[in-house]
């Protein structure tokens, strides 16, 4: 390569590394809060355009809202893409269920092939799978060949033809003899591959398939669609200028050729009011202004699918027009009605109903179409309801702005949900928590926030603003952006409501691994932004497992690990107990509470359960026998020097709260406990220049993220030399995405890093720390709401996403809160001169 030649190509290089950066920088999050609420009601953009994709549930699967905007006659999508539509050619079972020709012995011969005898074949119904609650055919084997034959007219007239496939495990997928798709791993929901119309016959066709199990489940449902054309011609796309993420907004700005459109997504998940944080409405607001000085008419549209109240899209849904005095009101909802019926991680709500609702004084016009037809209406001009039963329906709304000029113009529009009933617990089925009483409706809840709107914007702004800066002082720009991120995620992972008993739930799904209800180990990590904003919530994690114990329906001298799958609280149903991992979350989690509140009141309510943990973490906690800790994707462990730590932090944490509430030779007592087990771990985790992994093995290393309750907790437990030792260590061991959990694998947790981050001895040492979890959040490829089990190599997600536990973000917030706290209570209690 010539000097000359080699300059140039050193520039392009400096060329495409620079233009990197700056996509990094204009990346906000992996995928963008919308509409947060619960685990049912949660809508996100998984891409920095909010026009370039479908919105999905955070699960993946679409729920569908597509906004529009017409300026003089031009019309622009600034919101969402169109659904796409499908014909079927070949049923899956979300349909009907179909016949298939199956063998689980490998067979001889052009088996793929449509002239192939399959006649010693066995006859099945579909889907096949493992799981004698969901599937017709049983199949338990490490394989199975599958064969479907059937019937094409007229090949020639599919628009774009597509294979309809969901899977578990191994696939390969053979259209009349030819391979037409093969993947190695499994699909969670109906995916749609590309294929060649061509490869059809007029006639007999044969679709075979050969499925193998590498591991968990198995499952195979296909068929075949025709995609249809798009009927979305003429629209152009709004140029995205801006996008922002705050705690309980997220704000887009749009040039929409001579107008400017402003659109914000509001969910005001404001804890300090129970009332409006359960209440299930949220603002989409627009605020439209002329960009050349001139006048322009301007007109908003948005179209929401129906498929927000489903579990699958092939259910049917029934809706209606409907206006309250103030409100004109689109409703949705499945005509099955299955309340409370199932129960499963990757799960959509299917019961209750879906709501679209503009004050009547906007001059909003709502009207129902079949999905693919509803941006041809607003093209057209059309607005009349054109269906009211059927698949994926259209609720839409048009607003008039009128003339728009250089001064803003404002308008709103809200979309609720109401389950009518949320939770199962205990076998009694809960309302929602702003419908305790059964009297409250859903009309008025729309209607309250309509006249609350400017109230509830301002104090969202004013809440947004403070977080920030809060974070900002706490940790820095990187961890603050951190903070916002987590915030509504933490929260939308939640459902709020009251107990029989009359205490407060606020009960969490474990989100993408597992699905379970209130697991303790989920509540643990997350605890930090409840103890900020309102400890009261904390205890409604805690409450449920508590009451288990005490109920005698858990009868272990440990805490549960869960209350069942989500929504069904009606007992553990993870396979098996984390008794030191638990009990020594339950008893911190308490002492954090009692630190936050300034009293230990709530602790005194639960003594002789808390005592009876305390003394099982007395007994086996200091060298843990093999056992799952929380961390139970990495496999049962024997001798965990972290969860060790969290042995005696926990031990401590009861000595604390007895102290507080005047058991004064209880506190003696374990707290002595406590401090004789401190020289006695570190003797056995010492590995020179770090701790080790396990007691038995000084050639490893792991977080230590159980210490940081000893600093924020303020139990002065363990030396400052294991946290500086630790630290240094770590940070010779970072990757480009994050300090790894441990020594086994390069994968990490980033809810554990920032909780080791917190008890850095320095500002700059936590900043180390904390700035290759930032870069994850902007750089992933994985664009899902933000997961916290990712490779600390690549990035790149190995499970979980949109999970509560990012919520333990707030830890170092919250450390320093504690920290000015103890600071004021001990300058204020001080003698003065």
């Amino acid at each position: 390569m010539n000097k000359r030649t080699k300059l140039k190509f050193l520039s392009l290089l400096a060329f495409f590394y620079v233009t990197g950066q700056v996509q990094a920088q204009d990346r906000k999050a992996p995928s963008y809060p919308l509409i947060t609420h619960n685990p049912n009601f949660s809508i996100w953009s998984g891409t920095d355009q909010l026009n370039a994709s479908t919105t999905t549930h955070w699960t993946g699967a679409d729920h569908s809202l597509v906004g529009l905007i017409k300026v003089d006659g031009s019309i622009y999508r600034f919101l969402g893409k169109e659904e796409a539509n499908y014909k079927t050619v070949l049923g899956t079972t979300d349909e009907k269920s179909y016949s298939v020709k199956y063998t689980e012995t490998a067979p001889e011969g052009d088996w793929m092939s449509a002239s192939y005898a399959d006649g010693n074949w066995k006859s099945g119904q579909a889907p096949i799978g493992d799981d004698a609650k969901q599937v017709k055919t049983l199949w338990k084997s490490n394989d199975i060949w599958v064969r479907r034959t059937f019937s094409i007219a007229n090949p020639a007239g599919t628009n774009e033809l597509m294979l309809k496939i969901n899977h578990d495990d191994n696939i390969e997928v053979y259209l009349n003899g030819k391979k037409v798709y093969q993947k190695e791993g499994w699909t969670n929901t109906f995916q749609y591959v590309h294929l060649n119309k061509s490869d059809l016959k007029a006639g007999e066709n044969v679709i075979a398939i050969h499925l193998a199990n590498s591991a968990g489940g198995r499952f195979l449902d296909f068929g075949l669609v025709d995609k249809l054309k798009e009927k979305g011609a003429g629209i152009q796309l709004a140029k995205q200028k801006n996008v922002e993420v705050t705690a309980t907004q997220t704000i887009y700005d749009f040039t929409c050729g001579n107008v400017d459109l402003k659109v914000t997504f509001t969910s005001p998940l404001l804890m300090d009011d129970l009332g409006l944080l359960a209440r299930p409405v949220s603002y989409v607001t627009y605020s439209a202004r002329a960009n050349d000085k001139k006048t322009h008419s301007v007109k908003v549209f948005m179209s929401a699918s129906s498929n927000i109240a489903v579990y699958k899209p092939s259910q049917e849904v029934t809706a209606k027009k409907y206006s309250t005095s103030a409100l004109s009101v689109l409703k949705a909802g499945t005509v099955e009605q299955p309340l409370l019926q199932k129960a499963a991680d990757d799960m959509r709500i299917d019961w209750g109903y879906f709501y679209v609702a503009a004050p009547k004084s906007s001059g909003a016009v709502q009207f129902i179409t079949n999905s693919g037809e509803a941006a041809s209406a607003f093209r057209s001009g059309s607005s009349a309801s054109t269906v009211t039963t059927g698949r994926s329906l259209a609720l839409n709304t048009v607003i008039p702005f009128g003339t728009v000029t250089s001064k803003p113009a404002e308008r709103f529009v809200e979309l609720g949900y109401d389950e009518i009933y949320s939770i199962q617990y205990f076998k009694r089925n809960l309302r929602p928590w702003w419908n305790t009483s059964g009297k409250e409706t859903i009309e008025n809840q729309l209607n309250a926030a309509a006249t609350q709107y400017k109230e509830v914007m301002r104090k969202c702004a004013a809440f947004d603003k403070a977080v920030y800066a809060d974070a900002l002082q706490s940790g820095g720009k990187e961890y603050a952006h951190l903070c916002l991120l987590a915030y509504r995620q933490s929260i939308a992972a939640h459902t709020l409501v009251k107990s029989p008993e009359g205490e407060v739930l606020w009960l969490s799904k474990e989100n993408n691994s597992g699905g379970f209800i209130n697991t303790v180990d989920v509540t643990y990590p997350s605890a930090p932004l409840y103890l900020i904003y309102n400890p009261v919530l904390l205890q409604g994690m805690l409450n449920g497992i508590f009451y288990f114990s005490e109920s005698g329906k858990y009868p272990h001298p440990w805490a549960a690990h869960d209350l069942g799958t989500y929504p069904l609280a009606n007992g553990q149903t993870y396979g098996e107990p984390m008794p030191v991992e638990e009990s020594g979350n339950m008893i911190i989690l308490t002492a954090a509470i009692a630190k936050a509140q300034g009293n230990a009141n709530y602790a005194k309510k639960h003594w002789a359960t808390l005592t009876t943990w305390a003394d099982y973490l007395t007994k086996e906690g200091l060298d843990p026998k093999t056992q799952l800790c929380t961390d139970d994707f990495a496999g049962h462990l024997a001798r965990n020097a972290n969860l060790s730590v969290k042995a005696i932090v926990g031990i401590a944490s009861y000595a604390q709260l007895a102290e507080s509430l005047g058991y004064s030779e209880t506190a003696k007592k374990y707290r002595a406990i406590a401090e004789s087990m401190v020289p006695k771990w570190i003797e056995m985790a010492d590995a020179g220049d770090h701790y080790a992994l396990t007691f038995d093995n000084k050639n490893t290393w792991s977080q230590k993220y159980n210490l940081v309750w000893d600093k924020v907790l303020d139990l002065n437990l363990f030396p400052q030399k294991v946290y500086n030792t630790e630290i240094s260590y770590y940070l010779t061991k970072q990757n480009k995405f994050g300090l790894p959990l441990d020594s086994r694998k390069a994968y990490t947790k980033n809810d554990w890093i920032l909780w080791t981050a917190t008890f850095a001895p320095t500002r700059s040492e936590f900043e180390a720390l904390v700035k290759p979890v930032y870069r994850h959040s902007i750089e992933t490829e994985s664009r899902v709401p933000l997961n916290d089990f990712y490779d600390s190599n690549t990035g790149i997600r190995d499970n979980f996403k949109a999970r509560s536990v990012v919520g333990g973000f707030y830890m170092k917030f919250f450390a320093d809160r504690m920290k000015s706290k103890y600071v004021s209570t001990q300058s204020s209690s001080a003698p003065s001169n």
